[in-house]
């Protein structure tokens, strides 16, 4: 009996051992508990300060007397949503599918070419002038063209939608292929790595956060450019609405397309950084830890 609990106290976890291994579990707890306040932080404070916003508007409005032709009280708003919630929704849907269309059109395109530019110096060096050219073109100005060549269908704020969006994916992606260090390289093809394998393994995901980065910036742009179609020339979407809210003096209505365009540009970036949560977790929780809060 003496030897077998001998060999049992032997085998078993030593003290020590069960100490290391509740410190560890408490660190994991704490690192947890702390990202998961993080989270919750991220999404109670602006919506804390949405209201406290909303409260002053509201309390400013009707202290002050303002007119609802110069600022109308978010209540006024909301019952103006409330009341043309069926205009709303239908421009809203014409414009969310310019937005999709020009911004996916822009993905299709700007990686792409920004391959293609990164592969070919030659190409390069004569594409990539006339892609910043293109740039300092004020959209505004060239879009009457394209209503003139296109119509008043949905084709011109698709294409000025994608002219504004593909610049920040192209390069973004170039500047994440270019981001690579150089002893990465040279230990690749120390161990025999070839320029197919070094893309998919190495630079390509190296790669990944300069292009979401771009794509965050470019689903921005792309509601400026799909309202900025529609102001030039279009009978549906939203910019259309606020050119006829406008018209009519009906502040209310302004308020509500810009917030239903604010929504639109708010669930696109979501989905865009959800998606990035899922293609790269490791380096969101890079990200996370090196956050001040976290450390």
């Amino acid at each position: 009996m003496s030897r077998r609990h001998t060999i049992d106290s032997t085998v078993g976890p030593q003290p020590n051992d069960r100490g290391i291994e509740s410190v560890e579990e408490h660190v994991q707890a704490a690192v947890r508990g702390r990202a998961r306040s993080a989270r919750v932080a991220s999404v109670v404070a602006p919506v804390v300060t949405f209201g406290l916003i909303l409260v002053i508007w509201e309390v400013a409005v009707r202290a002050f007397d303002i007119s609802v032709l110069i600022l109308p009280a978010p209540t006024r708003i909301a019952t103006e949503m409330a009341g043309d919630i069926g205009i709303l929704a239908h421009h809203g849907l014409v414009t969310t599918t310019e937005i999709l269309t020009g911004y996916l059109l822009s993905i299709l395109v700007g990686i792409p070419l920004a391959l293609v530019l990164f592969f070919s110096p030659i190409l390069s060096r004569a594409i990539f002038p006339l892609i910043v050219s293109s740039q300092l073109i004020p959209k505004v100005a060239i879009a009457p063209l394209f209503v003139i060549w296109l119509g008043f269908g949905p084709m011109p704020k698709v294409i000025i939608t994608f002219l504004i969006s593909f610049f920040p994916i192209t390069i973004s992606t170039m500047v994440g292929l270019n981001s690579i260090q150089r002893e990465k390289v040279l230990l690749a093809r120390s161990m025999g790595m070839g320029a197919a394998g070094m893309f998919w393994r190495i630079r390509l995901p190296q790669a990944l956060p300069s292009v979401f980065a771009g794509l965050k910036i470019a689903v921005t742009l792309a509601v400026i450019g799909a309202v900025v179609g529609e102001f030039v020339g279009s009978d549906s979407g939203l910019g259309y609405l606020l050119l006829v809210a406008d018209g009519n003096f009906n502040t209310p209505l302004l308020f509500a397309s810009i917030i239903v365009l604010t929504a639109i540009g708010v669930v696109g970036y979501a989905a865009v950084v959800i998606l990035e949560r899922l293609t790269i977790p490791w380096y969101v929780l890079q990200t996370n830890a090196t956050r001040p809060e976290n450390q």
